[in-house]
């Protein structure tokens, strides 16, 4: 199987880690008085999701195997998360996949929101960590390894400028915008864990093939 490129590598990694729908919660907790603590929110969070991505491409698969689950059960498992997640967003939701009320709740009484939940089941979740480790296994070349690697930095880098400009986005895009934006990426999710699926299934049962 060949190694997937950087730009579907990127653009679906940026689409699962959504640093757009990061942006309601970061903005409620930021402190407008004091920059400095919003900018080690800021670089924390970034870095926090490039080393969980990172992580994850380079143990999870090890992982699986010591609870013995194959790669294609794991495939089936994953599409289908991703595709629920993709359907929230089509909806204009943030997927209970990625946080759950309860979660949100305890946002009000943290000092520090860059680790949990903001990077952390917020940006790089479940659902996230779920592509990177089915993407690396499709990697069979240092060069692939590299472009993953690259790829998730460069998403690491988008938060980062997301959060950071966060008042001026919501100010340009409004409501209307940072949903049509939420619903587009939510397409591109759909389709890839209807894929993701796909491939698992004809794998699992070659028989349909």
């Amino acid at each position: 199987m060949q190694d997937m490129s950087f730009t579907l590598l990127f653009v679906g990694l940026i689409a699962i880690v959504n640093p757009l729908g990061a942006l309601p919660i970061f903005l409620s907790m930021s402190d407008k008085d004091n920059s400095d603590a919003d900018m080690r929110t800021i670089n924390r969070a970034a870095v926090s999701v490039a080393l969980i991505l990172l992580i994850a491409a380079w143990t999870g698969e090890s992982l699986l195997g010591f609870f013995g689950i194959s790669i294609d059960a794991f495939r089936v498992g994953g599409g289908l998360l991703i595709l629920l997640m993709g359907i929230s967003m089509l909806h204009g939701k943030q997927s209970h996949v990625q946080h759950v009320p309860s979660e949100v709740d305890v946002i009000a009484v943290k000092e520090d929101i860059s680790v949990v939940p903001l990077a952390i089941p917020l940006m790089a979740g479940p659902g996230a960590i779920s592509l990177v480790i089915l993407n690396a296994n499709k990697i069979h070349s240092w060069q692939g390894s590299v472009e993953l690697a690259f790829a998730i930095i460069s998403v690491a880098s988008v938060v980062w400028l997301v959060l950071l400009i966060a008042e001026k986005m919501r100010d340009q895009l409004g409501v209307i915008g940072l949903n049509i934006a939420m619903r587009i990426m939510g397409l591109i999710l759909t389709a890839i864990g209807v894929q993701f699926v796909a491939d698992g299934v004809k794998h699992l049962l070659p028989g349909l093939a």
